[in-house]
């Protein structure tokens, strides 16, 4: 057994020690390294936020690629960075702002979380340069830790995420489910036992890519793939099996029945509570599951029915209606009343943007 001890430098709940997975002897750790940092060199993707070191910049290109696709998440790191250039910019903003600009990503706790951490940064008067304290900001785990660490401040610290599991974890031919405490503890342990100290950045921006341009949850380009004649799920033809996941997530299915009250070109909207889905977004009357539709004054059409709209722990089914009345309902005391011409001055979740496209049809 080989153990690998780490820089000082690295945070004290980062120590590890990993041994080398017997199954796999076709290419020792440093030649791993050196055959993913030349890829890296050649293949590694031109993305803004790898132009800077400024942390700020590349603490938001984190959050926001977090659960997005990069393609839409660029657009969406512009815009932030042209609204709010600096930590402090963010932070004087108020949470309509943010969701506002937000709008269309998903995930809006994302989005809280940010701007409460502005504020965190901003009462600091300074972007936090070590593991432990960027792990502190709201929102922020591990592995944002580790990138923003490695990216910003060179800090020697490995950042696992789901192209690093499953790199690793088919080159290694390791079983250990990725979504378990022993598994995130080996593959980090692993992860950490590779990278160079004098290029951490390199090394994690290249286990990133390599995950998602080159071993690619289907179809990975193992013809071309330079790491071929070492990889164990390759060679015990694995690839499809690995890595492993427990399944622990059961989905949740609910039922919506929004209302949308016209009433002389005002509408009535609501900000979304907290505890829920879609907390501090705005959206019309909601009548959920098997409650009854009121009977109201006015003209009631049904627009669209059992619209499916899927989250990550949910799948919503959802009617759309139009009330044209003349005379404004009663509604809880949370509602407030609006022109219409002001909807897009409101954060609203994409359910409500789609049935407003059905309500304007």
């Amino acid at each position: 057994m080989h153990l690998h001890y780490f820089s000082s430098s690295i945070p004290e709940n980062r120590y590890f020690c990993v041994s080398l997975h017997s199954k796999n002897r076709g290419m020792a750790h440093s030649d791993f390294t050196s055959a993913l940092l030349e890829w890296f060199g050649e293949n590694g993707r031109d993305l803004p936020w790898r132009e800077t070191k400024d942390p700020y910049a590349i603490w938001l290109s984190e959050v926001i690629l977090q659960q997005t696709r990069i393609q839409q998440g660029r657009a969406y790191w512009e815009r932030f960075m042209q609204r709010f250039p600096t930590v402090q910019s963010l932070a004087d903003a108020s949470e309509d702002e943010v969701l506002r600009l937000w709008q269309g990503l998903g995930y809006y706790s994302r989005a809280r979380n940010l701007h409460t951490a502005a504020r965190q940064i901003a009462a600091l008067g300074s972007f936090p340069n070590t593991f432990e304290t960027i792990r502190k900001l709201k929102g922020v785990g591990d592995y944002t830790a580790a990138a923003i660490g490695s990216f910003a401040f060179d800090l020697p610290v490995a950042a696992v995420d789901g192209n690093v599991y499953r790199v690793l974890s088919r080159h290694y031919g390791i079983e250990t489910p990725i979504n378990s405490t022993e598994g995130k503890k080996e593959f980090t342990s692993l992860a950490q036992s590779l990278l160079p100290i004098d290029q951490p950045a390199a090394f994690n921006q290249g286990m990133m890519d390599f995950g998602a341009t080159q071993c690619t949850p289907t179809s990975p380009r193992c013809d071309i793939c330079p790491l071929s004649e070492s990889c164990e799920a390759l060679r015990t033809n694995r690839i499809g099996q690995l890595p492993v996941k427990l399944k622990t997530t059961k989905i949740k299915t609910r039922h919506f029945s929004y209302i949308y009250i016209r009433c002389h070109h005002q509408t009535a909207i609501r900000r979304r509570p907290a505890g829920d889905i879609w907390q501090g977004l705005w959206e019309p009357l909601l009548i959920e599951e098997d409650k009854k539709i009121p009977d109201f004054e006015g003209k009631l059409t049904l627009l669209e029915r059992n619209v499916k709209h899927v989250l990550t722990h949910r799948i919503i089914y959802a009617d759309f209606y139009l009330l044209e009345t003349q005379q404004k309902p009663q509604l809880p005391d949370d509602f407030v009343w609006i022109d219409e011409s002001e909807l897009d001055n409101y954060a609203l979740p994409r359910l409500i943007e789609i049935m407003l496209e059905c309500v304007n049809k």
